[in-house]
């Protein structure tokens, strides 16, 4: 079976559209609302869904994410109901692809072997770990091959051309380059700088490339989707969601959020 990122970005190639990828925290603002605001999402205009795994020690996220990851824990969120809120996701929607954000440990708690079995029954196409080089991730790669799931690599400015060969090599699906050195949610994204790092990358796969880290709002949305075949937003999304007092509330506040962005970048493409 072809994996559904495959199959999502082939279909944004030919519409000639730019993948919008928003980031939500699995069980933030409340575990019970999370496949709601997912649906919501994808209603105004997400192609891909990265969904947060909580973790205790999430270093590469800014505070943002951080406390959105603390909230989640502390309401019992586990790796293990991150996936049941996959799972009950795809009881309405088989076909958005839906790719796990986090971090080594959780997975290597969990059982490389099970934890692909688990995902991939759930229906998760892809995983995205920040703390694991792919030098480090042989067996679990093996595990998720046999599951048909995709590792999805993270390049950053500081990545050497020779670096950049070796990741090429171990990802599938697409390519998530980080804009700048740093944590999420900051601010600093200058998006004349990605022209040349895209382009260089671009020499080493043939994969979609997608850029965050520092992505606002439509602008700077619709200008890194000139360059790249996707954007992911997380921070902000977050930000607008922390206070909701409902599911409604939410749902509400991520397609109000969201529709501008996808306008924005769809008017951007000629």
């Amino acid at each position: 079976m072809t994996n559904r990122i495959d199959q999502r970005f082939a279909a944004l190639v030919r519409q000639g559209r730019t993948a919008l990828i928003p980031f939500v925290a699995a069980g933030d603002p409340d575990p019970g609302w999370t496949t709601d605001i997912m649906h919501a999402l994808v209603g105004a205009g997400a192609d891909l869904l990265e969904i947060g795994v909580p973790f205790s020690d999430p270093t590469a996220d800014g505070p943002v994410i951080q406390a959105a990851s603390e909230r989640a824990i502390s309401r019992g969120v586990s790796t293990k109901r991150v996936l049941e809120i996959v799972r009950e996701f795809r009881q309405k929607d088989p076909d958005t692809p839906v790719v796990l954000m986090g971090y080594l440990n959780p997975i290597e708690r969990y059982g490389h072997a099970e934890f692909a079995r688990d995902a991939a029954e759930s229906g998760v196409d892809g995983i995205l770990m920040v703390d694991c080089p792919p030098e480090e991730m042989a067996h679990l790669r093996g595990c998720l091959d046999e599951e048909g799931i995709y590792p999805i690599c993270l390049v950053a400015p500081t990545t050497t051309p020779m670096r950049m060969d070796v990741i090429a090599r171990q990802a599938r699906g697409y390519l998530y380059y980080v804009s700048f050195k740093g944590i999420t949610g900051a601010n600093r994204l200058d998006e004349s700088s990605l022209a040349g790092p895209v382009k260089e990358l671009r020499t080493h796969s043939d994969l979609p490339l997608a850029v965050g880290f520092g992505i606002k709002g439509p602008e700077s949305a619709a200008a890194v989707a000139g360059l790249a075949d996707g954007v992911v937003i997380g921070s902000a999304l977050i930000e607008r969601l922390e206070n909701a007092q409902s599911s409604s509330d939410a749902c509400a506040g991520a397609s109000a959020f969201l529709a501008p962005i996808r306008e924005a970048m769809d008017n951007s493409r000629p």
